[in-house]
C-alpha cells in the first residue's frame, strides 16, 4: 500500500493526473482488502496524502479523470470509518471548492457529484447555501445541488421545506421535494400548490398524485380550475389514479369536464384519464365528446384509444357505434383498438364487431389498409370464428392484404387452415381470385415447414 502512495506521488510530481489517478484506485482497492489490523493496513497520515492527492488531481484533471476519481471518495472514506476517524476532514476540501466563486463550474459541479455521496449535516447545508446563492455561476450548480439533496431521501426534508418561505429557491426545493417520494413531504408540498409560480405548482401536484392518501384527491380536484394548462393536467392525470380515495367526489364528472377545456392537451389528459378509469361512466363521457362535430381529430382517436383501454363491454359497444363515424382516421384507430383486446371474455365481442365491418359496405374497408388492419386484429385476438372470413379474403387482388390474412390465419390455427386451403385448390366451384390466394398461401405455409407437419 505504501508503495502505491509512493508512485501516486511521483505521479503527481509530474503532473500526469490519469496515471495519478490509476494510483488512487489501486490504493482504494488495497483498502478494501486490507484490514486496519494488519501491520500494512491504510493510517491516518497515509489517507490524508492520498485525499491531498486526490484534490490535487481533481482540480487539474480533465472530464474524464474527474468522472473517474469520483469513485475514489467513497472507499477512502469507507477506509476512514475503518481507523476510527470522522469523515468531516474528507468532506472539508470538497465543501472548500463548492464555496469558492473564482473556482471553475466544472470542478464545482463534480465536487457537489462527490459530496452527493456523504448523507452529511455539513453537506446538506452547503448545497442549500448554493440553492439560497444569487451568484450567476452558482445558479448553473444549482440544478445539481437539488438532485443531490433529493438523494439524501428525507434527512433533506426539513431543510428543504424551509427552502420554500425563499422565492428564489422554492423552484428548484419543490424539484427535490418531488424526486424524494416520500409521505413526510406531503405537507411542504401542499403548501405550495397555489403558489404564484406555474412550474412551482405543477410540480406539486404531480409529485402527490403518487400518494395514496386521502387528502390529496380534494387537492387534485381543486387544480383541475387552475389558470395554468400545465397543472390542470397533471391534476387530471393524478385524480384518475386516487379516484378510489375520493368516495365524496364525482370523479368522473369532474374528468367529463375537462373533455372540453380550452386546452387540447388537458382533453386529451382528461380522455386518457377517463379510459384508466375504465367504468361505464367514464365510457359513456367518452363516447360523447368522440361523437361530438365540435371534437378535434386528435381529441377523437385519444378517445378511441381510451375506450380500447377499458376492456369493458360497454366501451367496444361504443366503439362498433364509432364505425358509424364520417372521419376515416377514426374508423381505423377503432379496427386498431378492438385487435387490440386482451380480456379474454371480451374477445369474442371484438371479433363479432371486425367481423361485422368486414362483412360491410363501409367505403373504409374497401381500402386494402383498412382490410389489413381487419386481418391483423383478427390473427391477434385470436378467435377461430375468423378462419373462414380470412380465407375469403385471400380472393383480394391486394397482395398486401392476402400476406395479412395469412399471417393472421397462420396465427389462429395453422394446421386446420392447411387442410381447408387444400381442399379449396381442389373445389372446381372455387373463384380463380380464391384459387390464386389460396396457391400463394400454400406456398407460404409449405416455406413455414406447417404443411410437412400435417
Amino acid at each position: 500500500m505504501l508503495e502505491v502512495l509512493e508512485k501516486a506521488q511521483a505521479a503527481a510530481q509530474q503532473a500526469d493526473w490519469p496515471l495519478l489517478n490509476q494510483y488512487l484506485q489501486q490504493f482504494s482497492a488495497a483498502v478494501k482488502t486490507t484490514p486496519q489490523a494488519e501491520e500494512n493496513g491504510p493510517t491516518v497520515a497515509a489517507l490524508k496524502q492520498i485525499l491531498d492527492l486526490a484534490i490535487a488531481a481533481l482540480a487539474t484533471g480533465d472530464f474524464q479523470s474527474r468522472w473517474d476519481l469520483a469513485k475514489v471518495f467513497p472507499t477512502l472514506a469507507a477506509a476512514v470509518g475503518q481507523i476510527g476517524q470522522s469523515v468531516d476532514w474528507l468532506i472539508a476540501p470538497l465543501i472548500e471548492i463548492v464555496q469558492d466563486d473564482a473556482a471553475e463550474v466544472e470542478l464545482r459541479w463534480f465536487a457537489i457529484r462527490i459530496l452527493g455521496q456523504f448523507n452529511h449535516p455539513a453537506v446538506i447545508k452547503i448545497l442549500v447555501q448554493l440553492l439560497q446563492s444569487e451568484d450567476t455561476e452558482a445558479e448553473e450548480l444549482s440544478e445539481i445541488a437539488a438532485t443531490t439533496l433529493a438523494s439524501f431521501g428525507p434527512d433533506a426534508i426539513a431543510a428543504l421545506t424551509e427552502l420554500l418561505a425563499d422565492e428564489q429557491s422554492r423552484g428548484l426545493a419543490v424539484q427535490a421535494l418531488a424526486q424524494i417520494r416520500s409521505r413526510e413531504t406531503i405537507a411542504p408540498l401542499s403548501s405550495v400548490v397555489e403558489d404564484p409560480q406555474v412550474e412551482v405548482r405543477s410540480t406539486a401536484i404531480e409529485a402527490l398524485s403518487s400518494f395514496h392518501d386521502p387528502q390529496i384527491a380534494p387537492i387534485l380536484a381543486n387544480a383541475l380550475n387552475d389558470v395554468a394548462a400545465t397543472v390542470r393536467r397533471e391534476a387530471v392525470a393524478g385524480l384518475a389514479l386516487r379516484a378510489d380515495l375520493a368516495p365524496d367526489l364525482d370523479v368522473v364528472a369532474l374528468l367529463r369536464d375537462r373533455l372540453w377545456d380550452f386546452n387540447l392537451a388537458v382533453c386529451q389528459q382528461a380522455a386518457t384519464s377517463l379510459g384508466r378509469l375504465g367504468t361505464p361512466a367514464a365510457a359513456a363521457a367518452l363516447w360523447q365528446v368522440l361523437q361530438s362535430a365540435a371534437t378535434p381529430a386528435v381529441l377523437q382517436l385519444e378517445a378511441v384509444r381510451a375506450l380500447g383501454w377499458m376492456q369493458h363491454p360497454e366501451a367496444l359497444n361504443y366503439l362498433h357505434q364509432a364505425l358509424q363515424l364520417e372521419s376515416l382516421e377514426v374508423y381505423q384507430a377503432v379496427l386498431t383498438a378492438l385487435g387490440r383486446v386482451e380480456a379474454p371474455e371480451l374477445k369474442p365481442q371484438a371479433v363479432e364487431i371486425l367481423l361485422a365491418a368486414l362483412a360491410s359496405q363501409h367505403p373504409a374497408v374497401q381500402q386494402p389498409h383498412t382490410q389489413q388492419a381487419i386481418a391483423l386484429g383478427l390473427g391477434q385476438l385470436g378467435e377461430l370464428a375468423a378462419v373462414e372470413p380470412l380465407i375469403q379474403l385471400l380472393a383480394t387482388p391486394d397482395i398486401g392484404v392476402q400476406l395479412h390474412a395469412i399471417a393472421a390465419l397462420k396465427q389462429l390455427a395453422p394446421e386446420i387452415t392447411h387442410q381447408k386451403l387444400q381442399t379449396l385448390a381442389a373445389d372446381p366451384e372455387a373463384s380463380l381470385e380464391l384459387k390464386q390466394g389460396v396457391a400463394i398461401a400454400l406456398q407460404e405455409w409449405q416455406m413455414t415447414g406447417i404443411a410437412d407437419s400435417n
